[in-house]
């Protein structure tokens, strides 16, 4: 069956109005494809994202330099190539991520550093550069932020946070992304309207975020 990995990266829980959107069209989701697996990655669930420091560090050079790695490089490596293999395996993405100081909250960038790894998601050619290696994978990224708001004015915040994510989907080749917002969440007149408008477009992107599972099928 077409399986989805559903990211969520706030640790809010049942108070974070991104999640609740994720949910919301991961429902809408099941009844385009019954039978579609779903596995949710809480990035703030304690033991969830293996540390990735100075000794993964060593053991990432040890690679690009022909070196054999010590036992403790070797773990580090396995564990990092544990979280790249369960994003692999995937057909397709939902990411719910709140905008945390105009950029995305630090455990959704620690997962991006972890399987963000040449040979694994990206490759490059010194002539012709970088080359994403996630093909035929698609995703929906829900992004909220209290404040900020496409077009206020830049004394109320800045966005780096959907920005930096669309630029790192393209970047390990998942091309096919749908970006929705629900902003602002907190200065807002009107927020149960705004958050109305989100959910009409996730709601009018899931069949076409179903038929992309349906393909994968065929292909596997």
């Amino acid at each position: 069956m077409p399986s989805i990995l559903h990211v969520n990266a706030s640790p809010r829980e049942a108070h974070s109005q991104s999640l609740q959107l994720a949910r919301l069209f991961l429902d809408t989701v099941r009844e385009h494809t019954p039978g579609v697996e779903v596995e949710t990655l809480n990035l703030f669930d304690q033991g969830v994202l293996p540390e990735f420091g100075t000794t993964a560090a060593q053991a990432k050079m040890a690679i690009f330099t022909g070196q054999d790695q010590t036992p403790a490089q070797m773990r580090a490596w396995e564990d990092a190539r544990a979280v790249f293999d369960r994003f692999a395996a995937a057909d397709a993405y939902v990411f719910n991520i709140p905008m945390w100081n105009a950029g995305v909250p630090y455990a959704l960038k620690q997962w991006v550093d972890i399987v963000t790894q040449p040979g694994w998601s990206f490759g490059f050619d010194p002539e012709t550069g970088y080359r994403g290696l996630m093909e035929n994978k698609h995703a929906v990224a829900i992004h909220t932020s209290g404040v900020f708001t496409p077009g206020i004015d830049p004394a109320f915040g800045s966005d780096y946070s959907s920005t930096f994510f669309a630029d790192w989907l393209e970047f390990v080749g998942i091309e096919d992304a749908a970006h929705i917002r629900f902003a602002p969440t907190v200065l807002n007149a009107d927020p149960e309207a705004t958050r109305l408008v989100a959910e009409a477009e996730l709601a009018a992107h899931a069949p076409r975020f179903a038929a992309r599972l349906e393909s994968a099928l065929v292909r596997d």
